[in-house]
């Protein structure tokens, strides 16, 4: 445990001196935030205010705000984990494995030492930006998120975290160089806000697309944050028409259904705690056949 301490100490001060390094973990979830700043957010909101005649435009904007600050802190415990892997992927390239071989440590607590402080930095850096989310929300629109909803999502954040984080040490496992990782970087980034539904509303897919999002992990983590941010003003504007809130409700992900069945929260959690154990398993076993 002492060498997993030590192993773990030292990849964080590796990840958290590279301050470009950082930044580029947050960029997918910087790029959403001025996405919706610069460009989409007015048309979303124009478009349900639309809609919904007669309901104050500053309630439909906090609606909007909401649910794209979810996506942001869901886009934030992809990147950040798999961002903080490099370390990793850097000690293979430069030969350091070597040196840790030749020393008396373990190969067990070697993997552990990468995949737990690349947890770490996921849960670190998502809470950091689960709180300035609400911060920022409260704020802006002068709606704070109750004490029951940020602690759920405090949960559901660290969940997501280990998860993709679990995930990422299973792709990274087949990195050789920090170019190739860089690249993987930049895909994952990109690609989690579309394979998430939080660059577009789901109701934006066509619906094989939309069926394919919903049964992946990225989109129904997205939907748990998406309930705790979201669900108090989407009822808010559509007090006067349930039907409203269902439509916005599947259309914005806060309710995913594949085909027919709509995903249940409880399944969400079972899957996203499999994913963490599944892919821990195999990421550590061909991490370990890396590091020999």
């Amino acid at each position: 445990m002492t060498i997993t301490l030590a192993l773990m100490r030292r990849n964080l001060q590796v990840f958290f001196r590279d301050k470009l390094n950082v930044f580029f973990s947050l960029l997918g979830a910087i790029v959403l935030f001025l996405l919706y700043a610069l460009f989409l957010g007015n048309s979303q909101v124009n478009s349900i205010s639309d809609s919904l005649p007669g309901v104050p435009r500053s309630d439909v904007a906090h609606f909007m705000n909401a649910w794209m600050f979810s996506g942001i802190v869901l886009i934030t415990t992809v990147t950040t984990g798999l961002a903080a892997l490099s370390a990793l992927v850097e000690d293979s390239q430069t030969g350091r494995f070597k040196d840790f071989l030749v020393s008396p440590i373990k190969k067990a607590p070697l993997v552990a030492g990468y995949v737990l402080s690349a947890a770490v930095v996921a849960i670190i850096m998502s809470t950091f930006t689960l709180v300035f989310s609400v911060v920022y929300l409260w704020a802006i629109d002068g709606h704070l998120m109750g004490t029951g909803p940020i602690l759920r999502s405090f949960g559901y954040v660290i969940l997501c975290a280990l998860a993709f984080t679990a995930l990422s040490a299973f792709l990274v496992s087949f990195m050789t160089t920090v170019a190739s990782q860089a690249a993987l970087n930049t895909i994952v980034g990109t690609l989690t806000g579309f394979i998430a539904a939080a660059y577009i509303p789901i109701v934006a897919f066509p619906q094989t697309v939309a069926n394919v999002v919903s049964a992946l992990p990225w989109a129904q983590g997205g939907m748990l944050l998406r309930r705790e941010f979201a669900s108090e003003a989407l009822a808010s504007i559509t007090a006067s028409d349930s039907g409203a809130e269902e439509s916005l409700r599947s259309g914005f992900g806060l309710d995913l259904s594949v085909g027919s069945w709509e995903v249940p929260a409880l399944f969400t959690i079972f899957f996203l705690v499999a994913i963490t154990l599944l892919f821990t398993g195999i990421g550590a076993v061909r991490i370990r056949s890396r590091i020999s």
